[in-house]
């Protein structure tokens, strides 16, 4: 046997026993991801009042108190403001149901939250909970946040959003990333009204044992599903339709232990995107996002159909994405890993598996340390044990763009069996150290 032939043989060999180990890992994590179970009573709004708010908000109450159970909205359409979930309640919209978030900032008092990975208090989420356990949002109805560019959106500001007449975050954010990266306490980081950091529509912080399962969301004014520090969390079934400004469809961040199956994702950013805090914020609270499984989902626009950061700071590790369908000309890449040297981190186990990619705007697949800040800090990144497999893709810029720092290579990316079609560009590889191709075909042609 000659060495190419024994090295291609102990590759593959190497990569079989990764699958089998990755497929270990995976039903040991779905042994632990149960969904929340509830009482059998119902508490209907209709019976709480005519207000819509007032009414939610007292049979989220009556329902707490009885000991949990479900909070059901019947068919029709309803506005409200923000809605705080308790344990052991389920809030269910029955088909037909439309639930209508106010646009009025004076109904979002403050709360404890984050926002682009950095602790605050801000405007509270359109559906909050914090420190709650056994939640869920189900059924088959509507969230509306009714954003649009005369409500929340503007306030990004830049040249696609900006509205004139209306203020803009950039002022408010310089602020926050200031005092984050000062460690000033959270208490004194005080947003919300008369400021312009938008809110995220669903965010359960510091909670266990959640479930989204089935609802449509629109029109978010931030990030749609953004779980926090959270434990077990189920997100399945769900539909987010939302284009508008930093509308990523499901961003869990420094959570543990998270499944997201058969959802559509059609954002204007991310359509899911992989967190765990930024900067000296993320070192702070130093909470890793780890054991996701991502699978039977369909991605179409978007700028990543799975992302990992860039608010990344608290590392990441093992994550599964597999049997997923990404396709859009308007979808930029199908896998992202954005980091740089001031977010830093660990992003390590990542396995991307029987993925069919249409095509996207820019790369297949790529990790990029050049995010925003690029090389500009202390903090190297660490991006290692990175598996793609089985994964095609028919039209593309680049199938493979991958960019680490001479300073800290991304080290050991495997690509197996893996075909891409109709790549615009030759492969980018910077700073790549235990790269291995087998079975891959680029436009045709093994490499």
């Amino acid at each position: 046997m000659n060495r190419r032939a024994f090295l291609a043989g102990a590759t593959a060999t190497l990569l079989a026993r990764g699958e089998e180990s990755a497929d270990a890992q995976q039903k040991a994590i779905l042994a632990r991801i149960r969904p929340p179970k509830f009482p059998n009573r119902d508490f209907d709004i209709t019976k709480f009042g005519s207000n819509a708010s007032e009414a939610i908000r007292k049979a989220i109450d009556a329902c707490a108190q009885a000991g949990g159970g479900r909070v059901v909205v019947p068919p029709g359409e309803y506005l409200t403001g923000p809605i705080h979930l308790k344990s052991r309640v389920e809030l269910h919209l029955a088909e037909g149901a439309v639930l209508r978030f106010s646009r009025d900032p004076k109904d979002y008092p403050n709360v404890f939250t984050r926002w682009e990975g950095m602790e605050c208090m801000n405007f509270s989420p359109l559906i909050y909970a914090f420190e709650q356990s056994d939640i869920a949002i189900t059924g088959k109805g509507t969230l509306d946040g009714q954003s649009d560019r005369e409500h929340w959106w503007a306030w990004k500001g830049n040249a696609k959003w900006k509205t004139a007449g209306f203020p803009t975050q950039d002022k408010d954010r310089e602020t926050l990333f200031a005092m984050a990266e000062k460690n000033v306490p959270v208490s004194e980081r005080v947003f919300g009204l008369g400021h312009y950091l938008r809110p995220q529509f669903l965010q359960p912080y510091r909670s266990n044992n959640i479930l989204i399962e089935d609802i449509t969301i629109r029109n978010s004014p931030m990030w749609e599903i953004h779980p926090v520090l959270c434990r077990n969390v189920t997100v399945r079934n769900v539909k987010i339709d939302s284009h508008g400004p930093n509308n990523d469809g499901c961003d869990p961040e420094s959570c543990t232990g998270v499944l997201v199956e058969g959802c559509t994702f059609d954002t204007g950013d991310d359509c899911i995107a992989i967190k765990s805090g930024r900067n000296a914020d993320g070192r702070r609270v130093a909470a890793p996002c780890e054991n996701l499984i991502i699978r039977n989902c369909i991605m179409k626009d978007g700028h990543g159909g799975v992302a990992v950061g860039s608010e990344i700071s608290g590392g990441v590790r093992n994550v599964f994405i597999s049997d997923c369908k990404m396709s859009s000309p308007n979808l930029e890449r199908a896998l992202r890993i954005k980091t740089n040297a001031q977010r830093g981190g660990v992003m390590e186990n990542i396995w991307f598996q029987n993925v069919t990619i249409g095509e996207v705007a820019t790369d297949a697949i790529q990790i990029d340390f050049y995010y925003e800040e690029a090389d500009k800090g202390p903090f190297k990144p660490v991006v290692r044990n990175i598996n793609i497999s089985d994964v095609t893709c028919q039209k593309s810029n680049d199938a493979l763009s991958l960019r680490g720092f001479a300073s800290s290579p991304i080290r050991d990316v495997h690509v197996a069996r893996c075909t891409f079609n109709n790549a615009a560009r030759a492969n980018v590889i910077e700073h790549v150290e235990g790269l291995e191709l087998k079975d891959v075909t680029i436009n045709g042609k093994k490499v």
